[in-house]
C-alpha cells in the first residue's frame, strides 16, 4: 500500500467525469488499499479516485465504522433533507453548509465484483453523496449556501 498525492481545488482533472470500472483486477485492488491509505493518512472520512489522479468510479468511505469500498456506486433512492458543514480533502481548509438527502441508499460493487447495497443515514448520507459528485466532477464548494469557519466559536 502507497499513500497517494491528494488533487487540490484548481486541478483540471478533479472536474473530468469518471469512467466505469469494466474489469475489477489488481490495479483496482492496490487502489481501493492506497485510497484507504490516503484517507486514513490525511484524517478523512472519503476518498474518490479522481481525488488520486484516477478517473475511475471507485469511493472509499469511512465514518467510523470501517471503510467501505464501492465500485461503480450509483446512487438509487434517497429521501428527507439535511444541511450540514463539509470539508473535503481537496480543498484544504475551508468548509461550508451543503443540503444534502438524509438518507440514500447506494448500490456499488465490492472488491470481488458482488452487487451490495449500502443505506446511509445522517454523516454517511452526506459523505455518499460528497464522494459519489466527485465522480462527476462536483465537489463540495459548487452545492455550498454559505462558507464558515468551523472553529469560530472557539475565536
Amino acid at each position: 500500500m502507497a499513500i497517494r498525492n491528494i488533487r487540490k481545488l484548481g486541478d483540471d482533472l478533479l472536474r473530468k467525469k469518471s469512467r466505469e470500472v469494466e474489469v475489477i483486477d489488481e490495479r483496482i485492488l492496490t487502489l481501493l488499499d492506497d485510497m484507504t491509505e490516503t484517507m486514513n493518512a490525511a484524517n478523512g472520512v472519503g476518498l474518490a479516485a479522481p481525488q488520486v489522479g484516477i478517473l475511475k468510479r471507485v469511493v472509499v468511505i469511512d465514518v467510523g465504522e470501517g471503510p467501505i469500498e464501492l465500485i461503480n456506486p450509483e446512487i438509487i433512492n434517497l429521501s428527507g433533507h439535511q444541511t450540514s458543514v463539509e470539508g473535503c480533502l481537496s480543498v484544504p481548509d475551508r468548509w461550508g453548509e451543503v443540503v444534502r438527502p438524509k438518507k440514500v441508499v447506494v448500490r456499488a460493487q465490492d472488491r470481488n465484483g458482488d452487487y451490495f447495497e449500502v443505506m446511509g443515514e445522517d454523516l454517511l448520507a452526506t459523505a455518499l453523496c460528497h464522494e459519489l459528485d466527485h465522480l462527476d466532477g462536483v465537489i463540495f464548494v459548487d452545492k455550498a449556501t454559505r462558507f464558515v469557519n468551523p472553529h469560530e466559536d472557539d475565536e
